[in-house]
Formats: C-alpha cells, structure tokens, sequence
C-alpha cells in the first residue's frame, strides 16, 4: 500500500518540532537496495543541498574501498561522506584509509564518520580521528560489545553503537524485543546510536511480502518513552509495533525542542537508500512545516 493510501484521512493537528528530523537520514543510495550507481547518487546528493529539507539529509554513505575512487572521479563535487567498511577491517586497513584520506586535502570534501562491525580490535578505527559508529548483532554478547564500546566513547559525539534493522541473506528482520532491547541497553549505558537497514516508512508495517518493517517515528517515540518515562522493553516492543499512526504522531508532536535534542543526541541518524521516502511521509503526515518535496 502506498503512503497517501496508508495515510488517507491522518494528519497531525501541529507540525513536529524540526530538530527531531535534522540530519536524521544518511544517503545510502548505492547500498542495497537501492544500489544507485556512485556518480548518480552524487549527483543526486548534491542537487538537494540548495533544497529547504537539505537540513534533514545526513551524509553520503560510502563503501571505505571506494574513498579514492570517489574523490577522484567527482572532482568538482565533494558532498560530505561516512565511510562504512567490511566485518574483516584490520589495522592496515584503517591505516590506509587514514592516509588517503590526508592525501586528499582540504578542497576534497569532509569525512564526517567511519562506520564499522564490532570487533575486538575496532577501537583502532579510533585513529582516523572521525566519530566511528560501531555496528553490533543482537543476542548473546550485545551487552559485552556495548559496554566495550561505551569504554572508549571519552568524548560525546566521537563513538555510537549501530545496529541492523532489516534483514540479511543470513538473518530476517530483528523481532521489536530485539530492537527495544538495544534502544534500552544504549539508553542505560549512556550510547548514542544509529540505525540501518530497512527503515523506508514512518510508522511500522508488514510489506506485501509478508516481512515487517519498522517505522522511524516508532523508533523516535520507543526512544522518547525510554528515556522520559523510564519504558523497559515490554512497553517499547509495543510501541514498536504501533500500526496506526495516530498515538505514534500525538508523542511526535508534543515533544519539544529540548525535548528533540536529548533524544537525538541518542537516536542520531539512520541510513536510508531513498531519503526523500521518508522525507515524503513527513510531509504526508503534516510534521514539517514545508510542504514541497
């Protein structure tokens, strides 16, 4: 079902508070599984920046090997960019990075971030001197990944957990307990955090092919009730799961801007291949203000 179908009839009485969606979606357009071809995803990246929601779009999302091709080939537009790397990054790995990303110069656009999979070695990333994101499984050992992680996040803003909210060929969808349980254990250890992966609606559904998908303002209101209501996992699996949009857009909109910024300064950003999907939900739904998309 589309989104004006879905949303017929629903929209919120007030827009939301802005903060709430600032750079809150990364540009993962040559991921899966949009898999946009580099210079068409630049390309695209670049022609939102003069736009009035170029504020809600986070970086451009890269693969770390495709760091020197990408500079090179797109001289004459250097969007900002985080990189993301493989499960088997070694020291020499990152080393190599680090120097390219030297080599390049001031004129080459910015590396705003470094995104990899957990590791007991991923704390050497830490040297690229750039927030790392650090992606962690669910299960058994989410608790040790975070506390390590939570070891070396000295300064605010520098380290953040990640995690996978779709699926894989090697694993489905994370059930809402499983999310709720990770939103919670960042909140308890004082852990920024970002998402990925199959986050394309706004509230939360079942696809036509039967696989549930979660919606980002369920992910923003489980985070709200975690943090200002003290909600343990039970109660977030259920706001995870919230169908209907109307009780997720009243705690949506009655947040406010001080509000807005503690819980982004949890819930950071989520990669998306198709940034202006849920940029549209929000304009559907009324919580911006502007209206052209």
């Amino acid at each position: 079902m589309s989104t004006p179908e879905r949303f017929a009839g629903v929209r919120a009485d007030l827009p939301a508070e802005r903060a709430l969606f600032q750079a809150l979606f990364d540009d993962a357009a040559v991921f899966p599984p949009g898999l946009s071809p580099l210079p068409r995803a630049v390309r695209d990246h670049v022609a939102r920046q003069p736009s009035s929601y170029a504020d809600l779009v986070g970086p451009l999302l890269l693969p770390a090997s495709l760091i020197e091709d990408f500079y090179h080939a797109q001289r004459s537009q250097h969007p900002d960019v985080a990189l993301v790397d493989r499960p088997d990054m070694d020291l020499a790995t990152i080393r190599r990075y680090a120097d390219a990303m030297a080599k390049l110069g001031e004129n080459a656009g910015d590396v705003v971030g470094f995104e990899i999979v957990w590791s007991p070695g991923w704390h050497q990333s830490l040297s690229l001197g750039v927030p790392v994101s650090v992606e962690v499984t669910r299960g058994a050992g989410l608790e040790d990944a975070l506390a390590d992680i939570q070891e070396h996040a000295h300064q605010p803003g520098q380290v953040q957990a990640k995690f996978r909210t779709g699926s894989t060929p090697e694993r489905p969808v994370p059930t809402p307990t499983e999310l709720a349980t990770f939103i919670r254990a960042c909140v308890d250890h004082d852990l920024g955090f970002k998402l990925t992966g199959g986050l394309h609606h706004a509230i939360s559904l079942t696809t036509d092919e039967g696989e549930d998908q979660f919606g980002f303002l369920n992910i923003i209101a489980a985070t709200r009730w975690a943090l200002a209501h003290g909600a343990e996992v039970p109660e977030m699996d259920s706001l995870l799961s919230v169908r209907d949009p109307v009780p997720i857009l009243d705690i949506i909109t009655r947040m406010s801007q001080a509000d807005a910024s503690v819980l982004r300064a949890f819930f950071t950003a989520y990669g998306c291949c198709a940034v202006m999907d849920p940029i549209g939900d929000l304009t559907t739904l009324g919580l911006l203000r502007e209206t052209t998309v």
